[in-house]
């Protein structure tokens, strides 16, 4: 019988992502689409890490399931490594990621500074079924912010983020650089060596 594990988010690019990655375990994966009645975990932490922690824990414990949760945003040099923790409630609620990155396009153009180096950081934490945290793992990916946003893929603010060493957004490269050289791939694969190892997956 394979290992069942919760994808401890309800964004749907994410999930697809994230069984993307994991796509050589055989294991099955659900998400929180299939739990439409948990309570939200609030993400009160300062940091992605503790973020991720909060999450696979708090989503665990109420699924009964192994959570897999990952916190991860963007950090622009210009604007002292905003949104940062923020990333996915920057703006507003209301507000799509198209308008949020017009936001911080027009943030980055009203501040003294000409630098567009950026990175996305990624944490990730496992838990097991009574919420412990089996392993925690960060993914970074350095590279700058376009002079606009460019490309349909991807999620969230890939269209306005280059990657080091490409010339294409993220939401311009194919998946399967994305799967490669991402943030969320770095961390992925670090999680997957304590699978291997610890859990024999």
């Amino acid at each position: 019988m394979k290992l069942e594990f919760l994808i401890a988010t309800s964004n749907k690019g994410k999930v697809r992502e994230i069984k993307d990655l994991f796509r050589s375990m055989d294991v099955r994966f659900r998400s929180l689409l299939d739990f439409p009645h948990v309570a939200e975990v609030p993400e009160t932490g300062s940091t992605f890490e503790e973020n991720a922690v909060l999450k696979a824990s708090g989503y665990a414990l109420q699924t009964g399931l192994r959570a897999l949760a990952d916190d991860s945003g963007l950090e622009i040099a210009a604007l002292g490594n905003a949104p940062g923790v923020l990333s996915a409630r920057y703006g507003s609620d209301e507000m799509g990621f198209d308008q949020k990155m017009v936001l911080l396009l027009r943030e980055m153009e009203l501040m003294n500074d000409s630098r567009r180096d950026a990175r996305f950081v990624c944490a990730m934490a496992l838990a097991d079924g009574t919420g412990d945290i089996l392993t925690t793992a960060e993914g970074i990916c350095a590279g700058t912010i376009a002079l606009a946003p460019r490309g349909t893929g991807g999620f969230g603010f890939d269209p306005m983020f280059i990657p080091k060493g490409y010339e294409r957004t993220f939401g311009e490269l194919p998946d399967g650089v994305k799967r490669e050289i991402s943030h969320r791939a770095h961390a992925s694969r670090t999680i997957i060596r304590y699978l291997l190892d610890f859990m024999a997956v």
